[in-house]
C-alpha cells in the first residue's frame, strides 16, 4: 500500500488543504516600503498596500483566512493605539474587510503587547505586575474596535483570567453578537517566540510567565479550554504547536469547538536556517511540519508558510 505515490495518497489518513492554513500578517504604522524580519526569510512588515497585495495573493491561493498584528509608531503604557479607530491595526482591518469583503476570514489580535512601551500583554500596577482586571476592560474595548473595523474573529492571545467571558458581553452589547472569539486558550511561556518579538519590534521587559502556561503542564491547558468554552469562545488555539503536539491532542479529543495551532516563528526560523544551510529539503520538511500539526488534531494552523504551502498542495 505504499509503492506508488497514488497508492499511497488513496489511503493517507491525514488531509492538509489549502483551507485549513491561516496566514499570520504583519503591518507597520508609517512603512514606506516592506521591512524585511531578519530572523525570519520571507516575512515582513507590510505597509499598507502590501498587506493588501499579500492578502489577496493568500486569498487566491485558497487559504482559509488572515491573522493581522499591527505595529504602532509610538506606544504608551495602556497600549491605546490597539484601541483607537485610527491605530495602525483597525485601518489595516478596514482596508482588508473592504477588499476582501467575506471571501476570507479575517482574524485580528486581541491584545495590547504590540502596542505597550513595556511589552507586556496588559497594563500594569504600581508593582510592575500585569493588572489582569484592568487589562479585562482594555481587551473589551479593543475587541469591539476590531469588530467594527470588520474583524470576523478576535484573537484575545493576552492569557488573562476571564478574557474571553468580558470580551463576548462586550461584543454583544455592542452588537457584535456575529463576531466570533478565536481563544489562545492555552498559550506557554515559551523560548520559540523570540523572532516574533522581532517582528513586531517587541519592547518587553522581563518576561511573560506570571501569566503565560508553564511549559511542564499538561492537566492545566485542558482546564484553560475548559473555562474559555464556557464563556464563550467559538475556538481554541495551542501555541505553540510543534513542541506542544501532545498538548494539540488533547485538547483535540477534549475540545467541543474547533481546535487553532499556531506554527509559531521560532519554528518558522528552524526549518528556514536549516533549510538555507542545506540541511534540509525545505519543500518536504515544511509539509511534514504542517502534517505532523495536522496528525495530532489541529481543525486549522497558523502558519507563515500559508499562502507557500497552499500553492504547493494544489
Amino acid at each position: 500500500m505504499r509503492s506508488t505515490a497514488a497508492l499511497r495518497r488513496l489511503v493517507s489518513e491525514t488531509t492538509l488543504r489549502p483551507r485549513q492554513l491561516i496566514l499570520p500578517m504583519f503591518v507597520a504604522e508609517g512603512a514606506d516600503q516592506p521591512r524585511p524580519i531578519a530572523s525570519m526569510p520571507g516575512v515582513v512588515q507590510h505597509t499598507r498596500d502590501s498587506l493588501r497585495k499579500a492578502a489577496v495573493e493568500a486569498v487566491g491561493a485558497g487559504v482559509g483566512g488572515l491573522m493581522l498584528f499591527g505595529i504602532p509608531a509610538h506606544r504608551d503604557a495602556t497600549g491605546s493605539g490597539g484601541i483607537d479607530e485610527n491605530g495602525i491595526l483597525n485601518v489595516a482591518l478596514r482596508d482588508l474587510r473592504s477588499e476582501l469583503g467575506d471571501s476570507t476570514v479575517l482574524m485580528a489580535d486581541t491584545c495590547l503587547d504590540e502596542f505597550t512601551d513595556h511589552g507586556h500583554c496588559g497594563v500594569l500596577d504600581d508593582s510592575g505586575a500585569v493588572d489582569n482586571d484592568a487589562t479585562l476592560e482594555l481587551y473589551a474595548e479593543m475587541a469591539v474596535a476590531q469588530a467594527e473595523a470588520g474583524a470576523h474573529l478576535v484573537g484575545p492571545s493576552g492569557m488573562m483570567d476571564g478574557q474571553v467571558g468580558v470580551i463576548r458581553r462586550a461584543l454583544d452589547e455592542a452588537g457584535h453578537t456575529g463576531t466570533g472569539i478565536l481563544a489562545y486558550s492555552a498559550k506557554y511561556a515559551s523560548a520559540f517566540y523570540g523572532p516574533f518579538r522581532e517582528a513586531v519590534d517587541s519592547q518587553l521587559k522581563g518576561d511573560r510567565k506570571t501569566y503565560q502556561q508553564d511549559p511542564g503542564n499538561a492537566r492545566e491547558a485542558l482546564r484553560e479550554i475548559e473555562l474559555d468554552v464556557e464563556e464563550g469562545a467559538d475556538a481554541i488555539m495551542i501555541k505553540p504547536a510543534l513542541s506542544y503536539l501532545d498538548i494539540l491532542r488533547q485538547a483535540a479529543d477534549a475540545s467541543p469547538v474547533p481546535v487553532a495551532a499556531y506554527n509559531i516563528s521560532g519554528e518558522y526560523a528552524m526549518v528556514e536556517a536549516a533549510a538555507a544551510n542545506g540541511w534540509l529539503e525545505r519543500e518536504r520538511t515544511i509539509l511534514e511540519v504542517l502534517i505532523s500539526i495536522r496528525r495530532a488534531g489541529a481543525d486549522m494552523i497558523l502558519t507563515y508558510w500559508a499562502t507557500e504551502a497552499a500553492a504547493w498542495l494544489d
